[in-house]
């Protein structure tokens, strides 16, 4: 096997072009992976309008014994599952509680005065700090050893795009929202270069393969197998997309009443209320080849918006989730479909996990879920009272180094010593984030067992 002295040399002899170039130097047997540190992932996805308490947090503190129905997809999962009951966002000032609860969620600060204005409360506009999410990206990126090509991805599923404070979860900083991507083509073009059909789409995946076999004589065993997991991936991607064209081509009704604001797109994947749950397995796919191409070591996975009013048709709900989600408990009927709501939105937690779960950590040992925690969360604790306790966060993967396989109950705690927690255990310990009043006993105990 011909061996090279420098990665200029290998690139020249093999030809191989830029877009293959992040994944195939992360395989070890070429000799320039990075094996300083353990590589650590975070994943938050965000879903709103709260949850059904009773058929959504487990009964017994500890060990996590049994699910309750919204959690039923995570039972495969459940040793590698932490569920937080009695985490509480305390941060109050201007905006409602569903303005608060998404732009304070990642932030841990109040929103500025503003003129967006919001069920009965004060008008607000943006957060007044930077997001945990692009704090650490930030720290990730400062250091050459943990530096990837983007840092963070930030990704969504029917996010409206309308700019207002309940459809940005993320901040650069104060005042700075991040808007997610939620077209898998504008994704796409994002990892792997200038999309702009789907002849495009087509060349770009061939280069890739063409690059994958130019390197099989180099690789171990070992390699090889994860180097053809991923060229699967990649080819799985190019057919949902030839799927996703099919289907916008042959669709007559563009018009068709989707509960929320639907943007002008570009031509490829069509932006549709009952297209969710094809765009969101298009998106998690996506976010799994960019982890395993170290992209990046953060992501955000946002589906529609707080307040969101999609309309789950695909599971038997023709209602709006937020007109939902403001029923009374003693409503029956409505409570079970809020419970199919979050059970489906589970099932997209327990995909990723799945997917991320089966797939060699590139590098190193493991899956990769296990250099992996995946944060699902909400705005509000339950959608009804608009309470901003009892915020679901429910953590998957051992990215963090927490101790899995229980339920664990925080009486009141607020979020932000969450937040520090997080940071910690991402290996960037912080002494306060967002609001300083609500960090003093620092770190949330507990989560390490």
């Amino acid at each position: 096997m011909t061996r090279f002295t420098s990665r200029r040399e290998f690139l020249r002899h093999s030809g191989i072009t830029a877009a293959s170039l992040p994944f195939l130097m992360n395989l070890s047997s070429l000799g320039w992976a990075s094996t300083t540190e353990r590589r650590k992932r975070l994943v938050v996805i965000f879903t709103p309008n709260g949850v059904v308490p009773k058929s959504f947090w487990p009964d017994e503190e500890g060990r996590l014994e049994s699910l309750k129905q919204s959690l039923q997809p995570l039972e495969s999962m459940k040793d590698k599952t932490l569920v937080l009951h009695g985490v509480n966002d305390k941060i109050r000032g201007d905006g409602d509680s569903h303005m608060r609860g998404i732009a304070c969620l990642l932030t841990g600060i109040e929103l500025y005065p503003g003129d967006v204005q919001g069920g009965s409360h004060t008008p607000a506009g943006w957060a007044k700090g930077i997001s945990l999410d692009q704090h650490l990206k930030n720290l990730l990126q400062a250091d050459p050893t943990t530096r990837t090509r983007f840092g963070s991805l930030e990704f969504g599923v029917m996010v409206p795009e309308r700019a207002d404070t309940w459809t940005r979860l993320c901040y650069a900083g104060p005042n700075q929202p991040v808007s997610p991507i939620d077209n898998p083509y504008l994704m796409f073009d994002k990892l792997y270069g200038q999309v702009k059909n789907r002849q495009t789409v087509a060349s770009v995946l061939d280069s890739l393969h063409e690059d994958f076999a130019k390197v099989q004589g180099y690789l171990s065993a070992e390699d090889r197998q994860l180097l053809e997991r991923h060229a699967a991936m990649v080819r799985q991607l190019e057919q949902e997309i030839n799927l996703e064209q099919q289907a916008a081509e042959a669709s007559q009704d563009d018009d068709q009443d989707v509960g929320h604001a639907v943007p002008e797109i570009t031509a490829g994947v069509e932006r549709d209320n009952d297209n969710m749950p094809q765009l969101s397995k298009m998106q998690i796919d996506l976010m799994v080849n960019s982890f395993a191409a170290d992209f990046n070591r953060i992501a955000t996975l946002q589906y529609t918006n707080s307040v969101g009013g999609a309309k789950m048709r695909w599971i038997g709900i023709d209602e709006g989730h937020h007109a939902l989600s403001h029923e009374p408990n003693s409503n029956d009927e409505a409570m079970d479909k809020l419970t199919k709501i979050n059970q489906w939105f589970c099932e997209q937690v327990a995909y990723l996990a799945k997917r991320l779960d089966e797939t060699p950590e590139p590098g190193g040992e493991g899956s990769m879920l296990d250099h992996t925690t995946i944060v699902w969360t909400n705005e509000l604790g339950e959608g009804n009272s608009h309470t901003l306790n009892n915020i679901p966060f429910v953590l998957v993967g051992g990215g963090l180094g927490f101790q899995m396989g229980r339920s664990m109950k925080c009486k009141g705690t607020p979020h932000n010593r969450l937040l520090l927690s997080i940071a910690e255990g991402m290996g960037h310990p912080l002494e306060t984030f967002g609001n300083p009043d609500y960090c003093g006993d620092g770190p949330l105990t507990g989560l390490n067992g």
